[in-house]
């Protein structure tokens, strides 16, 4: 999905139903999810001028938030902040309780943010290149871990698998944490780590990073080169978080919501905290939005057709 733009100004005058605005996260708190929520939070609340609740509805990556906000009333007072596992998830589960393209309002992409693939620091690989050349050498003996099926960080992983040719083999768990674990602990060989997990570990010297998945290297680790400098370049890299709500929701309260939050982006302030988490502030309009959602709903499903990805 293209970035956006995130766009200040003033927001329509329009009031949301009095009481509580609930912010559903498909995720664990510390994610860029919960991380995304909670910044926004405040603001929100603020030029809103209403109680923010987040809440944390883990689960079926990312299924059962969706699931609850896709059955809320459109009064605007039900969000959701989801990622990628959005438009993964109708290619990798029976009987999804809802539909991607008629289920949600679509309001705004939040933020984007860059990964990396990470080796154990025991390994004899020392970057991309030699990544890519023990995989060739032995097909289906290197592995990767993911936080589970359908996750991005499985699916950035099966992508790059795809797009060079390599049998390596997926490993999956029941969450980001103890995978990680698993990597720093040396029982794993491999794993696409968003940029704000990774830089702190590499420096810890827990994990050692070979590349990164962005058009150019960040300046907060200018020593990692992109995937396309190491020969290997590919689409689709980054990871993208949105706000989305109930379908239905009248247009005067959609416009009204976009606004604060592109107004919310706009803001220096935003700009440099989002960049100390590793992520990128997109914003831009709802339709933008939702042509991104249907653009990345065809790319991944071919991607899991190619890879041979089976449902649950």
């Amino acid at each position: 999905m293209a970035q956006g733009v995130a766009q200040g100004g003033a927001a329509p005058a329009t009031r949301l139903p009095d009481g509580p605005v609930n912010i559903i996260v498909g995720s664990t708190p510390g994610t860029g999810n919960d991380i995304l929520a909670r910044l926004m939070q405040p603001f929100l609340q603020q030029r809103l001028g209403q109680p923010i609740v987040v809440e944390n509805r883990t689960g079926a990556s990312g299924i059962i938030a969706a699931q609850a906000v896709s059955r809320a009333a459109p009064d605007g007072r039900t969000l959701l902040v989801l990622g990628d596992p959005f438009v993964t998830s109708p290619s990798l589960t029976k009987n999804l309780p809802y539909d991607p393209e008629s289920g949600f309002t679509f309001l705004i992409r939040l933020a984007s943010a860059f990964v990396v693939l990470a080796v154990k620091t025991d390994s004899s690989i020392r970057d991309l290149r030699g990544f890519v050349e023990m995989a060739r050498a032995r097909p289906g003996q290197l592995n990767y871990a993911s936080p589970g099926n359908g996750t991005p960080h499985h699916m950035i992983m099966e992508l790059f698998k795809v797009t060079n040719g390599l049998d390596v083999a997926h490993v999956p768990y029941r969450g980001a944490s103890q995978a990680v674990q698993d990597l720093i602990g040396q029982r794993i060989d491999a794993m696409m780590l968003p940029v704000h997990v990774a830089l702190p570990l590499a420096r810890e010297e827990q994990v050692r990073i070979l590349a990164l998945g962005a058009d150019r290297r960040l300046p907060e680790a200018p020593e990692v080169p992109t995937m396309a400098e190491a020969g290997f370049p590919m689409t689709n890299a980054t990871l993208w978080f949105g706000l989305f709500g109930p379908p239905n929701m009248p247009p005067v309260l959609v416009a009204r919501i976009n606004a604060e939050v592109n107004a919310w982006l706009a803001q220096p302030e935003t700009k440099e905290r989002l960049r100390a988490q590793g992520l990128v502030g997109d914003g831009g309009t709802p339709e933008f939005f939702r042509q991104g959602i249907l653009s990345d709903l065809r790319h991944w499903a071919k991607v899991i057709r190619e890879a041979g990805i089976k449902a649950d």
